[in-house]
């Protein structure tokens, strides 16, 4: 399916001019450049819209990166069969309008100069200046040749380090996707497909982030098509139905214009239609759709005040549903976005969603950071800086790109890297916390006491023994909320290191990345202590479990599960080894810990000969009644499925253990070596005699050449 041939936006979406003709750009570029005394007519309408957010705006040197990007592609074309000065004439038109100043609609012309003709960055630098030089380097691909398959997740690394110290470097790159996204439909429907993934998981979070909703929003319509093609005219559909004249938002529209009319307070009543992945999304969470849920209504007023006048006008003369109120005024999304967001009853019980905002924040709720022009122009009315700085200090920079920037430097690895950004990316929500310090952590939506460890002391956490939230001691694993404050808790042996536990809980890459390179360092303690495993809290191996609890009673576990097991001992607390998940009918042998407890293993594990080893006397164990069941939560087991690598070969292994009912705790899948992959499952099945059933069920994926038991807990996450 052609996605510019979809055009997602058209039905609904209103525009301040008409889609530019690139083929008539195309012809007019052709004929290269003009006399020096008037604008090339193939950028006028560039700088139409640029005029339009910047009056006073000097197009001179647009001119000038027009001349030498229309020369330098001069014979180049696109594989839709226009010439290839309209990409970057298209693109740098959807940043113009935008709103973005002219320096990066500059380097937007000249985007693709250094990647794909002969002009190099010393010619940019000496013609355009630093700035344009940088933000130029910043959108270049690295080379195939020189990365191999590295070469995607390097590039975007490069962007992305390139974009902490500029933010206008992604705005471009985010504007050249989406050029690229509208005309994908020349492409094969396999580079279509992988091209799309891209974008929606690496794209459209960062759109997001970045509060580009414009480009964000046509992006996810354009994906939408793409990969759910059956969905997506569907919602299409749906939205040709209910387009029509009597649509119930007019009359609504017209009620709160008149309200506010009356009430003496000026503002702009507009009816904002959704986009498709919106309308699909409010038909997953609603099921039949009303003839409200197409669209929502925006009120732009003036002035902040005004927009709780209008609130307050609102919810006097009709009636509001309190639970769709939200005030992203007084506490801003961390992507700049503000708005009043509420919800009234009209006429014949019609409910309408309404967006308050300013002038202002409608651009910015729009643009997102491009809509702030040129964050690092020096304010005239400030003082000259009087010590020179080597890192520009970025007004735009958030947390969470301050974020990836640190662990980023930790994921030498591309694959990891690779995955681990579209994991982070995932995240879509952020809280602050507060140190008792006085600064403030910005974390992740789910982080817990882990995470603002490694985010406060780096890897010193390692040594982190629990935590005070609100001045209470807490475990490490707890989930900290948008507000609180939170001190966590190191010994004093700084030679302890991290449990493998904490990578339950760890939800930031820093925390992950952190604690897997520990473990990378100290392979030996990769997997319990068998003398201390079970009886320790996580992460101070090697002290006793009473002691632990003095020092941080919060940390301590909240005692045993039932394991149907049976010891010599029947006062005796008893744990299944997390190193081997013994389950019935495996043989078993226990062994006490300190703390008095016992620990059952498999009689094959390793931890069994390095206990007796260390003169431990084994304890008899068996499997309560012949059954064995764990407790009605099933029993867990950690499988490795060694296979050939071959195409939906994950999808195929995920859908025979879910056909034997067992769920998936966790599952990590090494890189392909000499075209075998090892995939480890740690699972959890109602009863331990659909094991056998399941191992059978995975062997018969096709490619499977060998499913076993693991010696050793799988990584989670």
């Amino acid at each position: 399916m052609s996605a510019e041939a979809a055009d997602p936006g058209a039905p609904l979406r209103r525009r301040s001019r008409p889609r530019i003709d690139l083929r008539r750009l195309g012809r007019v570029a052709l004929r290269g450049p003009v006399s020096r005394d008037r604008l090339p007519d193939a950028i006028s309408h560039v700088a139409e819209a640029h005029r339009a957010h910047h009056p006073d705006a000097d197009l001179t040197t647009l001119r000038r990166a027009y001349v030498l990007a229309e020369s330098s592609h001069r014979g180049q074309m696109r594989k839709s069969g226009e010439p290839y000065i309209t990409h970057p004439l298209a693109v740098t038109l959807i940043l113009a309008e935008l709103g973005a100043e002219t320096t990066t609609l500059t380097a937007s012309l000249l985007h693709d100069t250094v990647e794909d003709t002969e002009v190099t960055l010393d010619q940019v630098k000496e013609q355009f200046g630093d700035e344009v030089c940088y933000l130029v380097d910043g959108v270049t691909k690295l080379e195939k040749v020189d990365y191999g398959a590295a070469a995607e997740p390097e590039t975007f690394r490069k962007m992305l380090v390139a974009t902490g110290n500029d933010v206008r470097v992604m705005s471009i790159k985010l504007a050249d996707r989406l050029h690229n996204m509208r005309t994908l439909g020349v492409m094969r429907p396999e580079k279509q497909a992988r091209i799309a993934k891209v974008t929606r998981d690496v794209l459209i979070p960062l759109a997001e982030r970045l509060g580009v909703q414009a480009l964000k929003t046509e992006l996810e319509d354009l994906v939408f098509a793409i990969l759910h093609p059956e969905e997506y005219e569907e919602t299409r559909a749906l939205i040709a139905a209910a387009t029509g004249p009597d649509d119930p938002l007019e009359t609504i529209a017209d009620n709160v214009t008149h309200t506010l009319r009356d009430a003496g307070i000026s503002a702009e009543v507009l009816i904002r239609p959704r986009h498709f992945v919106s309308v699909h999304r409010v038909r997953r969470k609603r099921g039949e759709l009303r003839g409200t849920d197409f669209g929502r209504l925006l009120v732009l007023v003036g002035e902040d005040a005004d927009c709780y006048a209008v609130l307050g006008e609102l919810h006097t003369c009709f009636t509001p549903v309190i639970s769709e109120f939200k005030d992203f005024i007084a506490a801003p999304k961390f992507n700049l976005y503000q708005s009043l967001h509420t919800a009234v009853v009209g006429p014949e019980g019609a409910v309408a969603e309404v967006l308050i905002r300013t002038h202002r924040m409608h651009k910015v709720a729009e643009a997102g950071v491009v809509a702030l022009g040129n964050p690092y122009a020096q304010d005239p009315a400030a003082p000259p800086q009087t010590e020179p700085s080597d890192e520009r200090a970025d007004p735009t920079r958030p947390g969470w790109l301050s974020r990836l920037l640190d662990w980023q430097e930790s994921a030498t690895d591309p694959d990891t890297f690779w995955t681990t950004l579209r994991d982070d990316l995932a995240q879509d929500r952020e809280i602050t916390v507060f140190r008792t310090d006085g600064g403030t952590l910005g974390l992740p939506a789910g982080a817990s006491c882990v995470d603002a460890a490694y985010a406060q002391y780096g890897d010193l956490a390692h040594t982190a023994i629990g935590a005070r939230v609100n001045g209470r001691l807490a475990t490490l694993s707890t989930v900290l909320s948008d507000g609180d404050t939170v001190q966590p808790l190191l010994a004093q042996d700084t030679a302890s290191g991290p449990s493998p536990d904490w990578l339950d809980h760890a939800r930031t890459p820093a925390a992950r990345i952190a604690i897997t390179g520990w473990f990378s360092d100290h392979p030996d303690e990769a997997k319990p202590d068998p003398e201390t495993a079970d009886a320790t809290g996580p992460g101070t191996r090697g002290e006793p479990a009473a002691a632990t609890e003095r020092e941080a009673p919060a940390r301590s576990r909240s005692g045993p599960r039932p394991t149907g097991v049976v010891v010599d001992d029947p006062n005796a607390q008893v744990r299944l080894a997390g190193c081997c998940t013994p389950v019935p009918p495996d043989e078993l042998t226990g062994f006490v810990v300190r703390g008095g407890a016992v620990t059952v293993h498999r009689r094959e594990c390793p931890a069994v000969a390095a206990m007796q080893e260390i003169g431990r006397a084994p304890v008899a164990a068996s499997w309560a009644d012949g059954e064995g069941r764990e407790s009605d939560a099933g029993c867990r087991v950690t499988l490795v499925a060694e296979s050939f690598g071959r195409p939906r070969l994950l999808a195929d292994l995920t859908e025979a253990i879910a056909t034997a009912d067992a769920a998936i705790v966790s599952a990590t899948v090494e890189p392909p070596s000499e075209q075998r992959v090892r995939h480890t499952y740690t699972l959890r099945l109602p009863d331990a005699a659909g094991l056998p059933g399941l191992m059978r069920a995975m062997r018969d994926v096709a490619g499977v050449y060998d499913v076993s038991r693991a010696q050793h807990p799988a990584p989670t996450g």
